[in-house]
């Protein structure tokens, strides 16, 4: 099932979409906190984004810069200022389509598959994981924090996501070394040690500090 986050401040269009797109087993979220839209977007990790340009305190061109800063994901325009001008304007900021209202509902579902079988046919369904501001894209090898960009080599990707994916629960020992191996790479004690070390100042370079913690004896987690 995928996910489709809604950023349309007039209730009424929102709602209208979001029940329209759950009736075709979409999981839909819409926009609450218009000043803080990333926030949201960060903790629903949706698989598109429709996207209004109107929007209080930030219009939407901002926020698909913001979302383009962490994330690849589909955005779709959807909007009433449908001039070539602003067209050109949503593709330029990071925009993969646009469409003007007032639209037909069943075009909007019909453009929401095409956008998402382009993007994910091949690739699969990517996840972001994020915490404490930092935002790991498994699907690009990268990790983004207040702005800062760090990729990730195979074994770093491997460690950061299982201990994201289970954040502030440690992870044993076994269980990473099990994770690495399975996928093609040979690691004892002595290798998990040095790449998780490796990491760890990697992380510092960027600002988290602290970011994996050590529980003696038992394995490791994001605190």
């Amino acid at each position: 099932m995928y996910r489709i986050f809604i950023v349309e401040d007039d209730e009424i269009i929102a709602r209208s979409i979001k029940r329209h797109l759950e009736s075709w087993d979409y999981e839909v979220a819409c926009a609450k906190d218009f000043s803080n839209v990333m926030a949201e977007f960060l903790a629903f990790a949706p698989q598109l984004v429709l996207l209004d340009i109107k929007l209080p305190f930030y219009n939407g061109y901002h926020w698909c810069s913001e979302i383009r800063r962490v994330s690849k994901v589909p955005v779709m325009f959807v909007s009433s200022a449908a001039d070539n001008m602003n067209i050109v304007m949503a593709v330029n900021m990071g925009g993969d389509d646009f469409i003007a209202k007032p639209f037909d509902l069943d075009v909007l579902t019909v453009k929401i598959q095409a956008l998402l079988r382009r993007s994910y046919d091949f690739t699969g369904q990517g996840n972001l994981l994020a915490h404490r501001g930092a935002v790991l894209n498994p699907a690009e090898a990268v990790l983004t924090y207040q702005g800062k960009r760090m990729e990730l080599t195979k074994n770093e990707l491997r460690i950061l996501q299982v201990l994201m994916e289970n954040k502030e629960k440690v992870v044993t020992r076994d269980t990473l070394m099990m994770k690495l191996w399975e996928n093609d790479s040979y690691v004892d004690e002595n290798t998990l040690s040095v790449n998780v070390n490796r990491l760890r100042k990697k992380l510092e370079t960027v600002g988290l500090t602290d970011f994996i913690l050590t529980r003696k004896g038992l394995g490791y987690y994001i605190g």
